[in-house]
C-alpha cells in the first residue's frame, strides 16, 4: 500500500497542524504536497492527492467525489484576522464600483460576494487579480485579501482604508461560526483503504491535539521567519479554529445556502463524513 498523499495549505494558518505532525513524527507515513487552497483542489479531484484541506465552496461543488473527515476544519468563530477586505470607502458604498479579489481562495471570494451583497446591500463589479494590494487598488476601489497577505494588512494597517475581518462580519450578521476550508478525501481512496483514511484522520487530530498544547512554542517559532511579534502569531492562532462540530457544521450548512441564494452554487449538496 503507497503512502497517502497529503495536501497541506502553504499559508500560516495551517503552520500549527504542520508543526504538530513535525513533532509527532507523522511525516515519514505520508507524501506531502504544499499547495495554495485552489491548487489542493485541483490535485484532488484530478487524483493526484488523497486527502487535502480545501476550500468549503470547492468541496462543495464537487461533493459526489468526495467525502469530509470528522471535526476539523479551517474555521472562525468571529474574528479570524486572515481574511480581510480593505476599501477606499465604506462597504455599503460599494455599489456599481469596482472590488479586486484574490485569486487565492474560492471561499472567500464567495464569502466576499455573500456579505457584499446580503449584508451590506451593495452590487459591485468585481475582477479576479493575484494578491498584491497596491496594484489591486490601482485597478479596483476594494481589495479581499486572504491568508499570509491579510495577516500583514491586519497588523500593519494601510492608512486611507476601511478594514472588515471577514470572519467578524459573517459572524455578526448570521450569529454562527464560518468554515473556510474542510479537510476532504477522495471517496474512491475512502471506500478502498479506510484504514488509511482512518490513519491520516487520527494523524491530524493528534498534531491539532499537540497544537493546541504548544501555541505559545508555535507562536515563537512563526515569529522567526516573520517580521512579527510571538504574541501577534498567538493572538492569530487564539482566533483560528480548527473545528467541525455540529455549530460549524450548521455554519458551513448556511454559507453554502448563502452561496446558492447570490447564484455562487448550483445546490446544496448532502454533506458525507467519513465513518459517519
Amino acid at each position: 500500500m503507497n503512502r497517502p498523499r497529503l495536501g497541506h495549505i502553504q499559508f500560516i494558518n495551517c503552520l500549527p497542524l504542520y508543526y504538530g505532525l513535525v513533532k509527532n513524527d507523522v511525516l515519514l507515513d505520508v507524501d506531502l504536497v504544499k499547495a495554495a487552497p485552489k491548487d489542493l483542489a485541483q490535485q484532488i479531484l484530478e487524483g493526484e492527492l488523497d486527502v487535502a484541506p480545501i476550500p468549503a465552496i470547492e468541496y462543495a461543488r464537487h461533493a459526489g467525489d468526495l467525502v469530509l473527515l470528522p471535526e476539523i476544519a479551517i474555521s472562525s468563530d468571529g474574528e479570524v484576522q486572515s481574511i480581510l477586505l480593505l476599501s477606499k470607502v465604506p462597504a455599503e458604498q460599494l455599489s456599481g464600483r469596482t472590488v479586486a479579489l484574490t485569486d487565492t481562495s474560492r471561499t472567500s471570494q464567495v464569502l466576499a460576494r455573500i456579505l457584499l451583497q446580503k449584508r451590506w446591500g451593495t452590487s459591485p463589479d468585481y475582477v479576479e487579480m493575484p494578491p498584491d494590494l497596491p496594484q489591486m487598488l490601482r485597478d479596483a476601489d476594494a481589495a479581499l485579501l486572504i491568508g499570509d497577505d491579510a495577516l500583514r494588512a491586519h497588523w500593519q494597517p494601510p492608512e486611507g482604508l476601511h478594514a472588515y475581518d471577514l470572519g467578524t462580519e459573517w459572524t455578526a450578521w448570521t450569529e454562527l461560526p464560518m468554515v473556510y476550508a474542510v479537510w476532504a478525501v477522495r471517496r474512491a481512496f475512502a471506500e478502498e483503504q479506510p484504514d488509511a483514511t482512518r490513519a491520516v484522520e487520527q494523524a491530524l487530530m493528534g498534531s491539532l491535539a499537540y497544537c493546541r498544547q504548544h501555541l505559545d512554542d508555535i507562536s515563537e517559532y512563526a515569529a522567526r521567519w516573520e517580521p512579527f511579534s510571538a504574541e501577534q502569531f498567538r493572538s492569530y492562532f487564539d482566533a483560528l479554529e480548527f473545528r467541525y462540530e455540529p455549530r460549524y457544521r450548521e455554519g458551513l450548512k448556511r454559507y453554502l445556502e448563502e452561496a446558492v441564494a447570490i447564484e455562487q452554487l448550483e445546490r446544496v449538496p448532502s454533506i458525507e463524513v467519513f465513518g459517519e
